[in-house]
């Protein structure tokens, strides 16, 4: 396993993270005019669905708290949350031990074979561990510049 790929996960996390750094609570709740999920919903998909890929497809047992599948699965948004969401604190540290969990984990498995091919929204297939994580960054650069366009609205329309 080169070490390369796990260095850029850690600099693609960390680019969230710091991304995250400058949002405040108040911030990170709102959902501006255009769009239709908040900071808090974007952050916990990229966790949420890290998890997904990198995790429960290869059949390991997801450690994130049971209630981010309704708070932040595909298809959900904030309107629909019937429960407090985690704080961006709380979304902190999933992120930063998830990222720990997936250091330890990949190594040994980027090259098993999913047991069933997963295929995802745009019709991409994927056979691999490997292959999912790879695409997780993608996903998660996706999210944290829609991340960085919401703060943008969000100070715009507070002016």
């Amino acid at each position: 396993m080169n070490s390369l790929l796990l260095h850029h996960l850690e600099t693609v996390r960390s680019i969230t993270l710091n991304v995250l750094s400058s949002v405040t609570e108040e911030e990170s709740l709102l959902t501006p005019n255009g769009f239709s999920n908040n900071i808090v919903w974007n952050l916990g998909h990229i966790a949420y669905i890290q998890e997904k890929l990198v995790f429960e497809l290869a059949g390991q047992k997801n450690q994130l708290p049971p209630s981010y599948e309704q708070l932040f699965a595909a298809g959900t948004n904030p309107s629909q949350w019937e429960e407090e969401p985690p704080t961006l604190t709380q979304l902190q540290e999933e992120l930063t031990a998830q990222t720990e969990r997936i250091k330890e984990f990949i190594p040994a498995h980027f090259d098993m074979k999913l047991a069933k091919p997963f295929t995802n929204k745009a019709g991409i297939s994927f056979d691999y561990v490997g292959s999912t994580f790879l695409f997780s960054f993608y996903h998660e650069g996706m999210h944290v510049e829609t991340i960085k366009q919401i703060k943008k609205a969000v100070q715009t329309q507070k002016s």
